[in-house]
């Protein structure tokens, strides 16, 4: 525990590298990333990602991480701190966290109820499922409220539980042994996967060279597409470093963590795409039905569902089932506890500066409890089906009377996601850069850097890119979500 404010601290780097590259894997590495890589130019689109992530990405990840050690304070304190005229953005990340939290629990809970049904299949057939197919399992499993409301709780329950703990004793001692368990389940998953007839083609799909996507899709449509994953993908704007990084000894290399994670997350994103991607073009050669290379919610939860309990089948089947998914839970579980810590940090920090000793067990609960509340709507619109559709709740455009603004895919998930994601998160960052590199000036974080005895590597760099790469880069990010989420045809 850090005895200056109570807070507490990361009790190795190593630990504290776990939990940040645990905050940036999760379902949309796993669902997300291989898709678009694959529809969106393949190989092409990597190298653009990848370019996106050196001019972008590491600049945007080393500046949380430095505000928020240099603060030693969460989202809200540190830009109260550093700027009275940008106090407000700190408020962007925590609502996000919060949001994003609310729905991610929902998904979270899926991943722990299909775990649940192939492990139950293992012992007795047709009991995790009740013998439904891939497409009617999902279908009244997304309508019955009370089994999304049940695992939605779970979920959060075991999230709340992990940030209970605090830095050292919770989050940290949890990530260091879930991310070396979901590495080993990976490869395991990735072995069986490469092995099958065909799978070569899902291989090709991901990793094949296909620059006529560039004309095809445009260049700016697969621009956009790799800006957005790239973002979204490290965790940033919503928080999460900036509060990691309050808990950063001084003694720690930033630059070097700011390229590690990011690094790392891209990898475990490609070997997600290697788990995903090959098994499901094995069956689609083998001339399996209802597989296809599909994106989102589909592709976890009824493609592959498929390949487990058709394309593989049996007891073999079954335990793949269940160790995929119960890896997607930990990798979900590992983003959770962070966008939890942001919420519930804002608070201790309130207490710490009171001069009063946080009860984080009590924080944590109570915001744990408001952000399970907020998350309900979700699990009773069926994901966009509503009342029509056999759910319990209406769609937000139906119960806001607001038909005229109807969302592109119109569900309480994406209205949350809209908020947050669409205009908090890229908003948050691009005013931070801004604040970074033309108010507060680039060399607060070369202080920052540099406190800890390391000399700052490439300032020239950095600068270059907070001030002009990503408040341009992440821009474009906001234009492009604004453009999905709304269906303007803008890209």
């Amino acid at each position: 525990m850090n005895k200056e404010n109570n807070r507490g601290q990361w009790a190795s780097n190593i630990g504290f590298l776990m939990a940040a590259v645990g905050s940036a894997v999760g379902l949309g590495n796993i669902w997300g990333f291989p898709y678009k890589m694959g529809a969106s130019g393949g190989f092409a689109f990597l190298i653009v990602y990848l370019v996106l992530v050196i001019f972008v990405g590491f600049a945007t990840m080393l500046g949380e991480l430095a505000l928020g050690r240099k603060t030693g304070l969460g989202v809200i304190g540190t830009y109260k701190v550093l700027s009275q005229k940008f106090a407000w953005v700190g408020w962007l990340g925590f609502l996000s966290g919060f949001f994003i939290l609310s729905f991610y629990s929902v998904l979270g809970g899926y991943t722990l109820r299909y775990a649940l049904g192939f492990l139950m299949e293992l012992f007795s057939e047709d009991a995790g499922f009740g013998g439904l197919g891939s497409g009617a399992f999902f279908g009244s499993f997304i309508i019955n409220g009370g089994q999304n409301i049940l695992f939605h709780g779970i979920f959060m329950a075991l999230t709340v539980l992990i940030v209970m703990g605090g830095i050292s004793s919770g989050i940290e001692k949890f990530t260091k042994v879930a991310m070396p368990a979901l590495l080993v389940m990976l490869v395991i998953v990735i072995i069986r996967s490469v092995t099958l007839e065909g799978a070569s083609t899902g291989l090709a799909f991901m990793f094949a060279p296909n620059f006529s996507a560039f004309q095809e899709l445009g260049f700016m449509k697969v621009l956009k597409t790799a800006a957005g994953q790239m973002f979204f993908s490290l965790s940033l704007g919503m928080g999460c470093m900036i509060t990691y990084g309050s808990y950063l000894s001084k003694n720690e290399d930033l630059e070097k963590n700011a390229m590690i994670i990011p690094i790392a997350d891209t990898i475990f994103a490609l070997m997600a795409g290697c788990a995903v991607m090959p098994a499901v073009g094995a069956f689609m050669y083998q001339g399996v039905e209802g597989i296809s290379f599909g994106a989102g919610p589909g592709l976890l939860f009824v493609t592959l569902h498929q390949v487990f309990s058709v394309g593989m089948g049996g007891f073999i089947g079954n335990l793949f089932g269940f160790m995929f998914y119960f890896l997607v839970f930990i990798a979900a579980v590992t983003s959770s506890i962070s966008l939890l810590e942001v919420c519930t940090a804002y608070f201790i920090d309130r207490k710490v500066q009171k001069g009063e000793e946080p009860n984080r067990k009590k924080l944590s609960t109570i915001v744990g409890f408001l952000i399970f509340i907020i998350g309900i709507p979700v699990c009773l619109d069926g994901l966009g089906s509503g009342v029509a559709g056999g759910a319990t709740i209406d769609i937000p455009a139906v119960v806001f009377g607001m038909d005229e603004v109807r969302m592109a895919f119109d569900c309480w998930l994406d209205f949350y996601d809209m908020i947050s994601e669409g205009v908090f998160m890229p908003l948050g960052a691009i005013l931070m850069s801004i604040m970074i590199g033309w108010v507060l000036k680039t060399g607060v974080i070369k202080e920052e850097i540099e406190s800890s005895g390391i000399k700052m590597r490439a300032y020239a760099f950095w600068d270059i890119c907070f001030k002009y790469l990503v408040p341009i880069g992440i821009l474009f990010v906001l234009i492009g979500q604004i453009d999905d989420f709304f269906g303007m045809g803008i890209f």
